[in-house]
Protein backbone atom coordinates (compact mmCIF):
# COMPACT_ATOMS: atom_id res chain seq x y z
CA UNK A 1 0.00 0.00 0.00
CA UNK A 2 2.92 2.35 0.58
CA UNK A 3 3.83 2.52 -3.07
CA UNK A 4 0.35 3.89 -3.84
CA UNK A 5 0.84 6.75 -1.41
CA UNK A 6 4.23 7.61 -2.93
CA UNK A 7 2.59 7.60 -6.39
CA UNK A 8 0.28 10.44 -5.41
CA UNK A 9 2.63 12.53 -3.26
CA UNK A 10 6.22 13.61 -3.88
CA UNK A 11 8.99 13.00 -1.33
CA UNK A 12 9.11 16.73 -0.68
CA UNK A 13 5.42 16.76 0.18
CA UNK A 14 5.85 13.82 2.56
CA UNK A 15 8.72 15.60 4.28
CA UNK A 16 6.59 18.70 4.74
CA UNK A 17 3.73 16.62 6.16
CA UNK A 18 6.08 14.87 8.58
CA UNK A 19 7.62 18.20 9.63
CA UNK A 20 4.11 19.55 10.20
CA UNK A 21 3.25 16.68 12.50
CA UNK A 22 6.40 17.30 14.54
CA UNK A 23 5.48 20.96 14.94
CA UNK A 24 1.93 20.04 15.84
CA UNK A 25 3.23 17.79 18.60
CA UNK A 26 5.07 20.74 20.12
CA UNK A 27 2.01 23.03 19.93
CA UNK A 28 -0.72 22.94 22.57
CA UNK A 29 -3.31 24.26 20.06
CA UNK A 30 -5.20 21.79 17.86
CA UNK A 31 -6.05 23.50 14.55
CA UNK A 32 -8.35 20.62 13.43
CA UNK A 33 -6.79 19.94 10.00
CA UNK A 34 -4.71 17.00 8.82
CA UNK A 35 -1.36 18.73 9.38
CA UNK A 36 -1.06 19.77 5.74
CA UNK A 37 -4.08 22.01 5.45
CA UNK A 38 -5.86 19.58 3.10
CA UNK A 39 -9.33 18.77 4.42
CA UNK A 40 -12.59 17.39 2.97
CA UNK A 41 -14.86 20.06 1.47
CA UNK A 42 -18.02 18.13 2.27
CA UNK A 43 -18.74 17.38 -1.39
CA UNK A 44 -18.96 13.69 -2.29
CA UNK A 45 -20.45 11.20 -4.75
CA UNK A 46 -21.26 7.56 -3.98
CA UNK A 47 -21.49 4.73 -6.52
CA UNK A 48 -22.76 1.17 -6.08
CA UNK A 49 -20.36 -1.77 -6.36
CA UNK A 50 -22.40 -4.84 -7.26
CA UNK A 51 -21.45 -8.45 -6.56
CA UNK A 52 -19.73 -10.32 -9.41
CA UNK A 53 -18.81 -14.02 -9.84
CA UNK A 54 -21.12 -15.23 -7.05
CA UNK A 55 -18.75 -14.17 -4.27
CA UNK A 56 -21.52 -12.31 -2.39
CA UNK A 57 -19.28 -9.27 -1.97
CA UNK A 58 -20.85 -5.86 -2.59
CA UNK A 59 -20.79 -2.31 -1.33
CA UNK A 60 -20.01 1.17 -2.53
CA UNK A 61 -17.23 3.52 -3.49
CA UNK A 62 -17.36 7.17 -2.42
CA UNK A 63 -15.41 10.04 -3.94
CA UNK A 64 -14.77 12.78 -1.34
CA UNK A 65 -13.55 16.16 -2.62
CA UNK A 66 -10.53 17.55 -0.77
CA UNK A 67 -9.74 21.23 -0.35
CA UNK A 68 -6.89 21.09 -2.88
CA UNK A 69 -9.22 19.71 -5.60
CA UNK A 70 -8.00 16.13 -5.29
CA UNK A 71 -10.08 13.14 -4.22
CA UNK A 72 -10.22 10.68 -1.36
CA UNK A 73 -11.58 7.45 -2.87
CA UNK A 74 -13.09 5.21 -0.18
CA UNK A 75 -14.28 1.67 -0.88
CA UNK A 76 -16.55 -0.01 1.67
CA UNK A 77 -17.51 -3.66 1.02
CA UNK A 78 -19.44 -6.31 2.91
CA UNK A 79 -18.80 -10.05 2.60
CA UNK A 80 -15.00 -9.89 2.37
CA UNK A 81 -12.86 -12.61 4.00
CA UNK A 82 -10.52 -11.89 6.89
CA UNK A 83 -6.79 -11.76 6.13
CA UNK A 84 -7.45 -11.50 2.37
CA UNK A 85 -6.41 -8.60 0.15
CA UNK A 86 -8.55 -7.48 -2.80
CA UNK A 87 -6.81 -5.34 -5.47
CA UNK A 88 -8.91 -2.44 -6.78
CA UNK A 89 -8.65 -0.11 -9.77
CA UNK A 90 -10.50 2.56 -11.70
CA UNK A 91 -10.74 1.37 -15.32
CA UNK A 92 -11.58 3.20 -18.54
CA UNK A 93 -15.05 2.77 -20.13
CA UNK A 94 -18.18 1.26 -18.63
CA UNK A 95 -18.14 -2.05 -16.76
CA UNK A 96 -19.98 -3.70 -19.66
CA UNK A 97 -17.33 -2.58 -22.15
CA UNK A 98 -14.29 -3.16 -19.95
CA UNK A 99 -11.08 -1.21 -20.30
CA UNK A 100 -7.49 -0.71 -19.19
CA UNK A 101 -6.55 0.40 -15.68
CA UNK A 102 -6.64 4.19 -15.34
CA UNK A 103 -5.95 4.56 -11.61
CA UNK A 104 -4.54 1.98 -9.21
CA UNK A 105 -6.30 2.15 -5.85
CA UNK A 106 -5.24 0.88 -2.45
CA UNK A 107 -6.23 -2.78 -2.10
CA UNK A 108 -9.28 -3.55 0.03
CA UNK A 109 -8.44 -5.01 3.46
CA UNK A 110 -10.50 -8.17 3.86
CA UNK A 111 -10.64 -7.70 7.65
CA UNK A 112 -12.48 -4.39 7.35
CA UNK A 113 -13.75 -4.39 3.77
CA UNK A 114 -12.34 -0.91 3.41
CA UNK A 115 -9.81 0.92 1.26
CA UNK A 116 -8.81 4.59 1.09
CA UNK A 117 -6.73 6.20 -1.66
CA UNK A 118 -5.85 9.86 -2.20
CA UNK A 119 -6.08 10.32 -5.98
CA UNK A 120 -4.30 13.26 -7.56
CA UNK A 121 -3.47 11.76 -10.93
CA UNK A 122 -3.99 8.77 -13.20
CA UNK A 123 -1.39 6.04 -13.49
CA UNK A 124 0.01 7.76 -16.58
CA UNK A 125 0.71 10.79 -14.34
CA UNK A 126 -1.90 12.98 -16.04
CA UNK A 127 -3.76 15.19 -13.57
CA UNK A 128 -7.13 13.97 -12.34
CA UNK A 129 -9.21 16.31 -10.19
CA UNK A 130 -12.38 15.60 -8.22
CA UNK A 131 -14.52 17.34 -10.85
CA UNK A 132 -12.84 15.33 -13.62
CA UNK A 133 -13.50 12.07 -11.74
CA UNK A 134 -17.21 12.92 -11.50
CA UNK A 135 -17.31 13.09 -15.32
CA UNK A 136 -14.83 10.27 -15.96
CA UNK A 137 -15.75 7.55 -18.47
CA UNK A 138 -14.88 4.68 -16.18
CA UNK A 139 -15.75 1.95 -13.72
CA UNK A 140 -14.30 0.43 -10.55
CA UNK A 141 -13.25 -3.23 -10.37
CA UNK A 142 -12.38 -5.11 -7.17
CA UNK A 143 -10.48 -8.37 -7.81
CA UNK A 144 -10.36 -11.63 -5.88
CA UNK A 145 -6.64 -11.51 -5.06
CA UNK A 146 -3.28 -10.22 -6.31
CA UNK A 147 -2.75 -13.64 -7.88
CA UNK A 148 -6.18 -13.76 -9.54
CA UNK A 149 -6.93 -10.42 -11.15
CA UNK A 150 -9.14 -12.10 -13.75
CA UNK A 151 -11.80 -12.88 -11.15
CA UNK A 152 -13.90 -9.90 -10.12
CA UNK A 153 -15.76 -9.84 -6.82
CA UNK A 154 -17.39 -6.41 -7.18
CA UNK A 155 -17.73 -3.78 -9.90
CA UNK A 156 -19.61 -0.59 -10.62
CA UNK A 157 -19.84 2.27 -13.10
CA UNK A 158 -18.66 5.71 -12.01
CA UNK A 159 -18.59 9.27 -13.30
CA UNK A 160 -20.36 9.77 -16.61
CA UNK A 161 -21.34 6.10 -16.73
CA UNK A 162 -23.47 6.25 -13.57
CA UNK A 163 -27.13 5.37 -14.18
CA UNK A 164 -29.59 8.23 -13.64
CA UNK A 165 -32.51 6.01 -12.63
CA UNK A 166 -34.40 6.81 -15.83
CA UNK A 167 -35.32 3.73 -17.86
CA UNK A 168 -37.80 2.30 -20.37
CA UNK A 169 -38.69 -1.38 -20.69
CA UNK A 170 -39.90 -3.16 -23.83
CA UNK A 171 -41.43 -6.62 -24.18
CA UNK A 172 -39.64 -9.25 -26.26
CA UNK A 173 -42.18 -11.80 -27.47
CA UNK A 174 -41.51 -15.41 -28.39
CA UNK A 175 -41.10 -16.25 -32.09
CA UNK A 176 -39.85 -19.75 -32.95
CA UNK A 177 -39.95 -21.09 -29.38
CA UNK A 178 -43.14 -20.27 -27.42
CA UNK A 179 -41.32 -20.71 -24.10
CA UNK A 180 -38.72 -18.00 -24.72
CA UNK A 181 -39.72 -14.41 -24.01
CA UNK A 182 -38.52 -11.52 -21.89
CA UNK A 183 -37.74 -7.82 -21.80
CA UNK A 184 -35.22 -5.28 -23.05
CA UNK A 185 -34.49 -2.41 -20.65
CA UNK A 186 -32.89 0.86 -21.73
CA UNK A 187 -31.23 2.71 -18.81
CA UNK A 188 -29.95 6.28 -19.08
CA UNK A 189 -26.41 7.16 -18.01
CA UNK A 190 -25.30 10.55 -16.64
CA UNK A 191 -23.40 11.18 -19.88
CA UNK A 192 -26.59 10.67 -21.93
CA UNK A 193 -25.59 7.24 -23.23
CA UNK A 194 -27.49 3.98 -22.66
CA UNK A 195 -27.13 0.61 -20.95
CA UNK A 196 -29.26 -1.90 -22.88
CA UNK A 197 -30.07 -5.07 -20.93
CA UNK A 198 -31.86 -8.07 -22.47
CA UNK A 199 -33.35 -10.59 -20.03
CA UNK A 200 -34.94 -13.71 -21.53
CA UNK A 201 -36.62 -16.66 -19.83
CA UNK A 202 -36.05 -20.33 -20.72
CA UNK A 203 -32.96 -20.03 -22.92
CA UNK A 204 -30.77 -23.14 -23.03
CA UNK A 205 -27.45 -23.42 -21.22
CA UNK A 206 -24.53 -23.40 -23.63
CA UNK A 207 -26.31 -21.35 -26.26
CA UNK A 208 -25.22 -17.94 -27.55
CA UNK A 209 -27.88 -15.81 -29.20
CA UNK A 210 -26.88 -12.81 -31.37
CA UNK A 211 -29.01 -9.70 -30.84
CA UNK A 212 -29.44 -6.45 -32.77
CA UNK A 213 -31.50 -3.29 -32.97
CA UNK A 214 -33.04 -2.96 -36.44
CA UNK A 215 -34.66 0.01 -38.15
CA UNK A 216 -38.46 0.12 -38.67
CA UNK A 217 -41.06 -2.01 -36.89
CA UNK A 218 -40.79 -5.77 -36.46
CA UNK A 219 -43.77 -6.14 -38.80
CA UNK A 220 -41.96 -4.19 -41.54
CA UNK A 221 -38.43 -5.50 -41.01
CA UNK A 222 -35.27 -3.51 -41.57
CA UNK A 223 -31.48 -3.41 -41.56
CA UNK A 224 -29.32 -3.77 -38.44
CA UNK A 225 -28.42 -0.38 -36.96
CA UNK A 226 -26.94 -1.32 -33.55
CA UNK A 227 -25.21 -4.62 -32.79
CA UNK A 228 -25.81 -5.75 -29.19
CA UNK A 229 -23.82 -8.23 -27.14
CA UNK A 230 -25.11 -11.78 -27.62
CA UNK A 231 -27.50 -13.26 -25.07
CA UNK A 232 -25.86 -15.85 -22.83
CA UNK A 233 -28.05 -18.95 -22.97
CA UNK A 234 -27.14 -19.98 -19.43
CA UNK A 235 -28.33 -16.71 -17.87
CA UNK A 236 -30.63 -15.37 -20.59
CA UNK A 237 -28.84 -12.05 -20.20
CA UNK A 238 -27.09 -9.56 -22.47
CA UNK A 239 -25.74 -6.13 -21.46
CA UNK A 240 -24.49 -3.57 -23.98
CA UNK A 241 -23.24 0.00 -23.64
CA UNK A 242 -24.79 1.96 -26.52
CA UNK A 243 -23.37 5.34 -27.52
CA UNK A 244 -23.56 5.18 -31.31
CA UNK A 245 -24.99 3.38 -34.31
CA UNK A 246 -22.91 0.74 -36.09
CA UNK A 247 -22.07 3.37 -38.72
CA UNK A 248 -20.48 5.58 -36.06
CA UNK A 249 -23.20 8.23 -35.72
CA UNK A 250 -23.91 9.30 -32.14
CA UNK A 251 -26.95 7.78 -30.42
CA UNK A 252 -28.15 9.21 -27.10
CA UNK A 253 -30.61 7.70 -24.63
CA UNK A 254 -33.27 10.23 -25.60
CA UNK A 255 -32.79 9.41 -29.29
CA UNK A 256 -32.91 5.67 -28.60
CA UNK A 257 -36.17 5.70 -26.63
CA UNK A 258 -37.82 7.56 -29.51
CA UNK A 259 -36.14 5.55 -32.29
CA UNK A 260 -38.13 3.87 -35.08
CA UNK A 261 -36.82 0.36 -34.45
CA UNK A 262 -37.13 -3.12 -33.01
CA UNK A 263 -34.94 -5.82 -31.44
CA UNK A 264 -34.27 -9.29 -32.86
CA UNK A 265 -32.67 -12.11 -30.87
CA UNK A 266 -31.49 -14.96 -33.11
CA UNK A 267 -31.06 -18.69 -32.54
CA UNK A 268 -27.30 -18.64 -33.22
CA UNK A 269 -24.59 -17.04 -35.33
CA UNK A 270 -24.99 -19.94 -37.77
CA UNK A 271 -28.78 -19.65 -37.83
CA UNK A 272 -29.63 -15.96 -37.97
CA UNK A 273 -32.77 -16.76 -39.95
CA UNK A 274 -34.44 -18.27 -36.89
CA UNK A 275 -35.63 -15.75 -34.30
CA UNK A 276 -36.19 -16.72 -30.68
CA UNK A 277 -37.48 -13.34 -29.47
CA UNK A 278 -38.49 -10.00 -30.96
CA UNK A 279 -40.00 -6.71 -29.89
CA UNK A 280 -40.64 -3.15 -31.00
CA UNK A 281 -38.81 -0.32 -29.23
CA UNK A 282 -38.79 3.47 -29.06
CA UNK A 283 -41.63 5.17 -30.90
CA UNK A 284 -42.85 1.77 -32.09
CA UNK A 285 -43.58 0.53 -28.58
CA UNK A 286 -47.18 -0.48 -28.01
CA UNK A 287 -49.11 1.71 -25.57
CA UNK A 288 -51.35 -1.10 -24.32
CA UNK A 289 -54.41 0.45 -25.98
CA UNK A 290 -56.08 -1.82 -28.55
CA UNK A 291 -59.31 -2.81 -30.28
CA UNK A 292 -60.14 -6.39 -31.31
CA UNK A 293 -62.58 -7.32 -34.06
CA UNK A 294 -64.07 -10.75 -34.83
CA UNK A 295 -63.35 -12.46 -38.15
CA UNK A 296 -65.78 -15.22 -39.13
CA UNK A 297 -65.71 -17.98 -41.74
CA UNK A 298 -67.15 -17.27 -45.20
CA UNK A 299 -66.33 -19.84 -47.91
CA UNK A 300 -64.05 -22.08 -45.80
CA UNK A 301 -65.94 -23.69 -42.90
CA UNK A 302 -64.37 -23.77 -39.45
CA UNK A 303 -62.18 -20.69 -39.78
CA UNK A 304 -62.45 -18.16 -36.95
CA UNK A 305 -60.23 -15.46 -35.56
CA UNK A 306 -59.63 -11.85 -34.71
CA UNK A 307 -58.03 -8.71 -36.07
CA UNK A 308 -56.48 -6.61 -33.29
CA UNK A 309 -55.48 -2.98 -33.77
CA UNK A 310 -52.67 -2.00 -31.35
CA UNK A 311 -51.77 1.65 -30.77
CA UNK A 312 -48.08 2.59 -30.94
CA UNK A 313 -46.34 5.39 -29.02
CA UNK A 314 -46.04 7.32 -32.30
CA UNK A 315 -49.81 6.95 -32.92
CA UNK A 316 -49.33 4.43 -35.71
CA UNK A 317 -51.05 1.03 -35.64
CA UNK A 318 -49.97 -2.60 -35.49
CA UNK A 319 -52.69 -4.74 -37.07
CA UNK A 320 -52.48 -8.42 -36.09
CA UNK A 321 -54.71 -11.04 -37.70
CA UNK A 322 -54.89 -14.36 -35.85
CA UNK A 323 -56.90 -17.14 -37.49
CA UNK A 324 -57.61 -20.70 -36.38
CA UNK A 325 -58.78 -23.53 -38.63
CA UNK A 326 -56.91 -22.61 -41.79
CA UNK A 327 -55.73 -25.64 -43.77
CA UNK A 328 -54.35 -24.07 -46.94
CA UNK A 329 -50.56 -24.54 -47.16
CA UNK A 330 -49.90 -21.13 -48.71
CA UNK A 331 -50.41 -17.51 -47.69
CA UNK A 332 -53.77 -15.75 -47.58
CA UNK A 333 -53.93 -12.17 -48.95
CA UNK A 334 -55.72 -9.73 -46.62
CA UNK A 335 -57.04 -6.18 -46.96
CA UNK A 336 -59.07 -3.51 -45.23
CA UNK A 337 -61.92 -2.57 -47.59
CA UNK A 338 -64.15 0.49 -47.73
CA UNK A 339 -67.64 0.08 -46.24
CA UNK A 340 -69.22 -2.63 -44.15
CA UNK A 341 -69.53 -6.35 -44.85
CA UNK A 342 -73.23 -5.78 -45.57
CA UNK A 343 -72.28 -3.21 -48.22
CA UNK A 344 -69.57 -5.37 -49.81
CA UNK A 345 -67.90 -5.48 -52.16
CA UNK A 346 -65.93 -2.33 -51.40
CA UNK A 347 -62.66 -1.04 -52.76
CA UNK A 348 -59.39 -1.97 -51.06
CA UNK A 349 -58.30 0.87 -48.76
CA UNK A 350 -55.29 -0.71 -47.03
CA UNK A 351 -53.31 -3.77 -48.07
CA UNK A 352 -52.28 -5.96 -45.12
CA UNK A 353 -49.48 -8.51 -44.88
CA UNK A 354 -50.53 -11.96 -46.05
CA UNK A 355 -51.86 -14.33 -43.40
CA UNK A 356 -49.35 -17.18 -43.11
CA UNK A 357 -50.25 -20.86 -43.13
CA UNK A 358 -49.95 -20.58 -39.34
CA UNK A 359 -52.84 -18.11 -39.38
CA UNK A 360 -50.84 -15.01 -38.43
CA UNK A 361 -50.39 -11.63 -40.13
CA UNK A 362 -48.74 -8.49 -38.69
CA UNK A 363 -48.85 -5.12 -40.48
CA UNK A 364 -47.72 -1.64 -39.46
CA UNK A 365 -50.27 0.94 -40.66
CA UNK A 366 -49.33 4.58 -41.22
CA UNK A 367 -51.38 5.41 -44.32
CA UNK A 368 -53.90 4.14 -46.84
CA UNK A 369 -52.79 2.60 -50.11
CA UNK A 370 -53.39 6.00 -51.72
CA UNK A 371 -50.94 7.67 -49.32
CA UNK A 372 -53.43 9.36 -47.00
CA UNK A 373 -52.16 9.47 -43.40
CA UNK A 374 -53.94 7.06 -41.08
CA UNK A 375 -53.47 7.25 -37.29
CA UNK A 376 -54.65 4.71 -34.73
CA UNK A 377 -57.64 6.89 -33.83
CA UNK A 378 -58.48 7.27 -37.52
CA UNK A 379 -58.34 3.51 -38.02
CA UNK A 380 -60.53 2.51 -35.07
CA UNK A 381 -63.13 4.96 -36.36
CA UNK A 382 -62.80 3.94 -40.00
CA UNK A 383 -65.87 2.79 -41.97
CA UNK A 384 -64.46 -0.50 -43.22
CA UNK A 385 -64.16 -4.27 -43.08
CA UNK A 386 -61.42 -6.91 -43.45
CA UNK A 387 -61.35 -9.67 -46.07
CA UNK A 388 -58.95 -12.62 -45.92
CA UNK A 389 -58.72 -14.46 -49.26
CA UNK A 390 -57.83 -18.06 -50.01
CA UNK A 391 -54.86 -17.25 -52.23
CA UNK A 392 -53.44 -14.71 -54.67
CA UNK A 393 -54.80 -16.89 -57.48
CA UNK A 394 -58.24 -17.21 -55.90
CA UNK A 395 -59.20 -13.85 -54.42
CA UNK A 396 -62.88 -14.60 -54.99
CA UNK A 397 -62.85 -17.26 -52.27
CA UNK A 398 -62.99 -15.63 -48.84
CA UNK A 399 -61.49 -17.45 -45.88
CA UNK A 400 -62.66 -14.96 -43.23
CA UNK A 401 -64.31 -11.58 -43.00
CA UNK A 402 -65.32 -9.00 -40.39
CA UNK A 403 -66.32 -5.37 -39.84
CA UNK A 404 -63.86 -2.97 -38.21
CA UNK A 405 -63.82 0.55 -36.81
CA UNK A 406 -67.03 2.55 -37.03
CA UNK A 407 -68.91 -0.47 -38.39
CA UNK A 408 -68.64 -2.31 -35.05
CA UNK A 409 -70.93 -1.28 -32.23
Amino acid sequence: MKHLIFKNYTLATLFMLLFGFVLAGCDDDDNGDNGGGIVPTGNSETYTLASVSDHDISGEVTFHELSDGTTSVEIDLTGTSSDQTYPAHIHFNSAVEGGDIAVTLTSVDGNTGKSTTIVTEADDQSGLSYEELLEFDGHVNVHLSPGDLQTLVAAGDIGGNELTGESVQYDLASVSDPDIQGVATFQERVNGETLVTIDLDNTASGGTHPAHIHMNTAAEGGDIVVSLNSVNGETGMSMTHVAKFDDGDALTYEALISYDGYINVHQSADNLGTLIAQGDIGQNALTGESEAYDLTAVDVPGVTGTATFHKRANDETLVVIDLAGTTFAGDHPAHIHVGSVAEAPGDIAISLSNVSSMGISSTNITETDEGEAMTYDDLINYHGHINVHLSADDLATLVAQGDVGANVE
